[in-house]
């Protein structure tokens, strides 16, 4: 080999290993992990703890945690917090069904924080024990859904609207155009539907005569010991009385061992660029306009 050919060649090796090298440095520095676990050392069985905080808008990422500590045998209990005001219906019951689905294999116990109420009391019923907080807004049985109206404001402004459609409800709810008479039976149906989907629910899983339920549901949130007298959780306690809660149904005896997901944090890139506050803009429309129709959740 010539000289000037082992030099090339070693030069294009010290380029691939500076890059390979720049490219690591690059993932550890932006790219952190999007979640890892992270373990408080005791002295018993493990128990993971999975958060539902916020409106529910998606079901995805608490029922793959649920599912994975489901699956995991060091696991022995499930402490699920829930802080929430609820949210979409679909999602709400994706997440009831899953806590179900583990409840018939280990204990499932739900610890409520500031608000557990409608979507978050839904998912809330599928546990094995359900401990609210004194003060915890809960139950809030009932559906809604929320239509803007641009008509209004493009008619001052001189733009119209086209719409062609095969349907004479095909359009109902556009926010385009006032609601017919027709247009509001249509989604009241709807209403009543998914409202007695969550009237069923909670008369199963907290052994309520229907009527009972019927006179709860009617929209109003309870303090968590009205909820107690109202038979709609199990005790009064808090977090930690929770944790103690699902060690004995788990029959860990000592201290248990809290395992739970560590949540992405923002990067030194989110920083240094305002990634994050970007995605808070973008995500705006979102949030505003494409909330799902049909909401098990408390109005604010």
């Amino acid at each position: 080999m010539k000289k000037s050919t082992a030099w090339f060649l070693a030069i294009i090796g010290v380029l691939l290993f500076l890059g390979a090298g720049a490219m690591l440095f690059f993932y550890v520095l932006f790219m952190s992990p999007s979640d890892e676990e992270e373990i408080s050392y005791g002295t018993g069985g493990k128990v993971a703890v999975v958060e539902l905080q916020g409106i529910i808008v998606s079901s995805e990422d608490v029922v793959r945690q649920l599912k994975k500590f489901s699956d995991d045998n060091s696991v022995k209990a499930i402490l699920l917090r829930v802080d929430s005001p609820g949210g979409g219906v679909a999602a709400s019951q994706e997440m009831y069904e899953e806590v179900k689905n583990v409840r018939a294999k280990k204990p499932v116990v739900v610890s409520m924080g500031s608000v557990a109420a409608s979507g978050g009391y839904y998912v809330s019923c599928g546990a094995s024990r359900v401990v609210a907080n004194r003060g915890t807004l809960t139950g809030s049985i009932g559906v809604i859904s929320e239509f803007f109206r641009f008509d209004p404001l493009l008619d001052k402004v001189g733009v119209n609207v086209n719409t062609i459609k095969s349907g004479k409800l095909k359009d109902a709810g556009s926010p385009f155009r006032k609601m017919t008479d027709e247009d509001k039976k249509y989604f009241q149906d709807l209403m009543d539907d998914v409202h007695r989907q969550f009237i069923s629910v909670v008369e199963h899983e907290r052994r309520l005569g229907h009527d009972e339920v019927v006179e709860l549901a009617d929209g109003r949130a309870f303090t968590g010991e009205q909820a107690l007298s109202l038979r709609l959780v199990d005790t009064i306690g808090t977090y930690e009385d929770a944790v103690g809660i699902a060690a004995k149904l788990a029959g860990i005896k000592g201290k248990p061992t809290i395992v739970k997901e560590r949540k992405h944090k923002p990067t030194f890139f989110d920083v240094l660029f305002g990634q994050s506050r970007i995605s808070d803009v973008l995500n705006l429309k979102d949030e505003l306009l494409n909330q799902p129709i049909l909401q098990y959740k408390m109005v604010p």
